[in-house]
Formats: C-alpha cells, sequence, structure tokens
C-alpha cells in the first residue's frame, strides 16, 4: 500500500532559472521554442502506452502563476506572500480540526477574502489552454489552483485539481458538501459587525486589488487563496455555523457513538460538539491527497507523451513529484515560469544538446503573455502539416 500523499510546502532555495533552449531568453524566442516542444513527434523514448495517433499528447501542470493575471495573490512570484511577507505560514489541516480558535480565525479572514475571489475570472492564459485542447495538443490539467479557473475556462478539456476547490466546504464528519456562497451568507448573518466591516472595506476599494505591496499600504494583509488578514482583528468573536447536515442527522462516530452537534440561540457552532464541523474543500497543508486524486494525476502522467508546468515553481512535493514521474519516464519537460523552480537542474541534467524545444523547453516569461502566442503560432504549424510543409524555426526568428 502507498504511503499516503501530503500537501507539504517547500522552504528551501529555489535555483535562478536556466533558459532552455538558450534562444528562449527572449519572448520570440521562448515563443518559437514553445511552439516546437508542444509540436514535436512524441519521443521514442518515453514510456508510455499507445493512446492514438496524434504527434503530441501533453498534459499540463499549473500552478499559482497562472492566474496571477485574474487578479490573484500567488506564493512565490515577485509580488507573492512568500517574497513580500516572510513570516507567513497558512493553516495546517491538524490545527484546522483540533482548534476552534484557529478555525474561528480562518474563517474570518476568508469571510473578507471571498467576496474578490467569487468575483474574479479567468484570464487569457486559461483560454489559450482551452484552445490547446481544441487543437488535440492537450490532453488533460492538473491544477494545484483552487480557484476552479480551469473548469469554468474549459468544461470539456479533463482538469484534475490536485488540491481541491475553494467552491465548496466539506463536513469532516459527514463528508456532505456546501456552496460555498450559502456559507458566505451564513457567516454574514452570525458575524453581522464583520459583515459591515466588509462592507465599508468594499466601498472604499481596501479589497479592490489582490497585490499584497498595495494592501499592506492599506493596513492589509494578503495572502493566496482568498485569505485578507487585518492586523489586531477581533478574530476571537467571529462565529461560524455547523454542518447543517449533521445538525439535521447527527453521525456516528468511530467509537459507535452518536455525534453531538450544539449550537448558539443563532446557529453558531458550539465547541461544546463533538461533530459538524465545515471546512473548505481543498487539501490543507499536511493533508492527504485523495487516492482516487492521486491515481488519476499519475495516470495522466503515464498516458502522456509530455508535460508542461504552467506558473508553479513545484514548492509542493504533491506536485514535484509528478514531474519527477514524467522525468522516471523519459518525458519531455516544459516549464513555463517566472522564477525558480524546485529541482529544474535535475529535469534537464542529460538533455542533449542538440535541442530547440522538442525536447525540453524552460522560459522565465509570464503565461498570459505567453501562451496567446503561441497558440497563434501553433495554429500556423498545424495547418503547414496539414499541407505537408516543414517547419523550422530561423535563426532570425530566435
Amino acid at each position: 500500500m502507498k504511503k499516503p500523499l501530503m500537501r507539504i510546502p517547500y522552504t528551501g532555495p529555489l535555483p535562478f532559472p536556466t533558459i532552455i533552449p538558450k534562444f528562449a531568453n527572449t519572448p520570440t524566442g521562448a515563443r518559437h521554442a514553445l511552439t516546437r516542444f508542444l509540436s514535436a513527434p512524441i519521443s521514442p523514448s518515453a514510456h508510455r502506452p499507445p493512446v492514438n495517433n496524434v504527434s503530441a499528447n501533453a498534459v499540463l501542470l499549473t500552478g499559482a502563476g497562472i492566474s496571477v493575471a485574474s487578479g490573484l495573490a500567488d506564493y512565490r512570484g515577485t509580488g507573492g506572500t512568500y517574497t513580500l511577507n516572510r513570516t507567513y505560514r497558512p493553516i495546517y489541516y491538524h490545527e484546522f480540526i483540533t482548534n476552534h480558535e484557529a478555525r474561528k480565525r480562518y474563517w474570518a479572514r476568508s469571510f473578507l477574502g471571498w467576496t474578490n475571489l467569487h468575483k474574479a475570472r479567468p484570464n487569457v492564459a486559461h483560454m489559450a489552454v482551452k484552445d490547446l485542447g481544441k487543437l488535440g495538443l492537450v490532453s488533460s490539467v492538473i491544477t494545484q489552483n483552487v480557484d476552479s479557473f480551469h473548469s469554468m475556462a474549459h468544461p470539456d478539456l479533463p482538469t484534475i485539481e490536485l488540491h481541491g476547490y475553494l467552491r465548496s466546504l466539506v463536513c469532516i464528519h459527514c463528508h456532505n458538501q456546501l456552496p460555498r456562497s450559502d456559507f458566505q451568507d451564513s457567516l454574514s448573518t452570525l458575524n453581522p459587525q464583520w459583515a459591515t466591516f466588509l462592507e465599508e472595506m468594499l466601498a472604499t476599494g481596501a479589497l479592490d486589488s489582490e497585490n499584497p505591496a498595495e494592501r499592506k499600504a492599506r493596513g492589509l494583509k494578503s495572502n493566496p487563496d482568498g485569505d485578507v488578514d487585518v492586523p489586531d482583528a477581533p478574530y476571537t468573536t467571529f462565529r461560524y455555523p455547523a454542518c447543517p447536515t449533521c445538525l439535521a442527522s447527527p453521525p456516528i462516530l468511530s467509537n459507535g457513538i452518536r455525534a453531538s452537534i450544539e449550537v448558539d440561540g443563532d446557529g453558531a457552532w458550539s465547541p461544546t460538539s463533538n461533530a459538524g464541523v465545515l471546512k473548505p474543500a481543498v487539501v490543507m497543508f499536511g493533508e492527504s491527497i485523495a487516492s482516487d486524486i492521486r491515481i488519476a494525476a499519475e495516470r495522466a502522467i503515464d498516458e502522456a507523451s509530455r508535460i508542461l508546468v504552467v506558473g508553479s515553481s513545484l514548492a509542493t512535493y504533491s506536485a514535484w513529484r509528478l514531474v519527477r514521474r514524467a522525468k522516471e519516464r523519459h518525458l519531455p519537460i516544459g516549464i513555463l515560469n517566472l522564477g525558480g523552480v524546485r529541482g529544474e537542474e535535475s529535469f534537464y541534467a542529460d538533455l542533449e544538446t542538440a535541442n530547440e524545444g522538442e525536447l525540453g523547453f524552460r522560459c522565465n516569461e509570464s503565461a498570459d503573455q505567453l501562451l496567446p502566442k503561441v497558440v497563434d503560432n501553433l495554429r500556423s504549424v498545424l495547418t503547414s502539416y496539414a499541407g505537408h510543409t516543414p517547419i523550422s524555426v530561423s535563426n532570425s526568428q530566435r
């Protein structure tokens, strides 16, 4: 039996990006190299079962960097939380499930951050992923993001949400789910002073930007996944509701005793309860990824002809190991990310020097700037393939 796969953050230093091939050090060069990477024939050394006769069957592995252009904060980019706030520490799963005060703090900060997260939408990079799927060059997407942008942008292109999603909550006892929008309404009802404070911040535009530097200037700390910290805020006063399913029909606990769920006069969960706790339907740090999700992600790697990492430093082991798996299967690896990537030097250690992108690719560009242009290139490439015209990248194009 395999060990549970946990979401654990990597806190070590990240290497400086090594551009591959060398001419990918400009936007134009990166555009042509990534075009070659995605359109090249399947590598004869790749260990994969035959799926179909298309030349490329890429899987994309995306991270927070792809959603920055949607106005969301990331972790390790130039304006990321870990870059600007060295003391930031996300809540861990064991803290959330065992500590009532930690849950108060988490839900208060999430309450403030949800509005902007909820109204944010996919950007041009997500739409470019949709186009890559329509062109038959991308077979599936594995995303570490919990913003649901991939499923919004390309519902017909399979997406595996490796770390879950914020659009719902799940009860840690009965496992039923609840829409996050309904939960937000309940939080407003239970916390009228907080709701008034949120309305005031929205009215003044204090939450209009997810940029951590701009929010810091306004006395706020902005973190990924809709987390807004207000220094010295009275988090201990915040209340949250119990799971409505458990409240209506208390479940049987593992010891065989029926659970007891108690609420105050307004319906807020009481710490005298032993069940009925709702958590976001995300994989928190320190929490195990569900086995069906892990298996689906591994299968997507095994059936792919290549992997392209977009907007991720691979700082969580659950994502890094998937690229390592691709490496072990001799798949070409591409990385499109601003800044360093965990262990990237090992992914290209034995790469042939006569490579113009088809064997491996690494650039230091933003996804929203590069991917739409690559889609335009690929449309021309596929048209030329259909007409049996050879494709090459000239020195002038580099």
